[in-house]
């Protein structure tokens, strides 16, 4: 578990998934890329084996909880899911733009 803090950058110990913190809760998560914890980029990579079951990341796309609590950007994509504390994050939508009338 860590404290995930906006700015912070996180890499997958088993994919080439990278990720940079936009919003991060208050108390500590365990964040993970096909189903391994991910670890702070630069850091030794955990092992594991990838759970492919998921579509995997897309690069500069933004990935939120149920919550809303922990948004992330990809910044390097990989086949593994990202997800946090055992729950997948989902791509995050896009706001619509204002009509010009």
């Amino acid at each position: 578990m860590a404290l995930l803090k906006a700015g912070g950058r996180w890499a997958s110990s088993v994919c080439d998934t990278e990720v940079i913190v936009v919003k991060g809760p208050e108390n500590e998560v365990t964040l993970s890329c096909g189903g391994v914890d991910m670890v702070e980029a630069g850091s030794d990579p955990v092992s594991g084996e990838l759970d492919d079951s998921g579509d995997g990341t897309q690069l500069g796309k933004r990935y939120v909880d149920d919550e809303d609590t922990i948004e992330v950007l990809c910044t390097k994509p990989g086949a593994g899911s990202l997800g946090a504390d055992g729950n997948a994050l989902q791509l995050k939508d896009a706001k619509p733009l204002p009509a010009s009338d």
